[in-house]
């Protein structure tokens, strides 16, 4: 009979899947390997302490020609929708700067900036997000949102020059 926890890290492995079907049926063509864990950005330290109580996350996803966002629900289950799409055109710039205890994201475009913060993959597995992405392998715990960061963000700092 398998625990209670193993069941649940079995179910965090599909979420990396999961993604990137419910990305395929709103048809869009994920990059595998290219998805990792953000929230939006706090404006101020007020904001980043209560951010910081928030559950209030998505999944930023490469694709062949844009940028999704799929969020997750209140129970930390994907929901099935595209939050966000920005197309690849649009982009004029991405900066990736640190932040305490993670990056943020400003990603540039046409008409707006968007602002995202993401953990850093040391703090992945003892933060709320880390959990979020937390999958086995047979006895090997593994964080897809660790081992996709640094891939992912330069990745997306090359994005203008496309």
């Amino acid at each position: 009979m398998k625990s209670k926890k193993h069941i649940r890290r079995n179910l965090s492995f599909a979420a990396e899947k999961t993604v990137w079907k419910i990305i395929q049926k709103a048809g869009f063509d994920p990059i595998e390997d290219m998805g990792i864990i953000i929230k939006y950005a706090p404006e101020n330290l007020s904001a980043k302490i209560a951010s910081f109580f928030s559950m209030e996350f998505y999944v930023l996803q490469l694709c062949k020609a844009e940028l999704v966002l799929v969020p997750f629900s209140a129970m930390a289950t994907l929901k099935k929708e595209i939050a966000l799409q920005i197309p690849y055109f649009s982009i004029k710039s991405v900066e990736i700067t640190e932040d305490l205890m993670n990056y943020l994201i400003t990603i540039k475009t046409d008409t707006d900036t968007l602002r995202l913060t993401t953990q850093q993959k040391e703090l992945s597995d003892l933060l709320s997000s880390g959990s979020l992405a937390v999958y086995s392998e047979g006895l090997k715990v593994s964080n897809w949102h660790k081992e996709n960061l640094d891939r992912t963000l330069e990745q997306l700092k090359n994005i203008p020059k496309l």
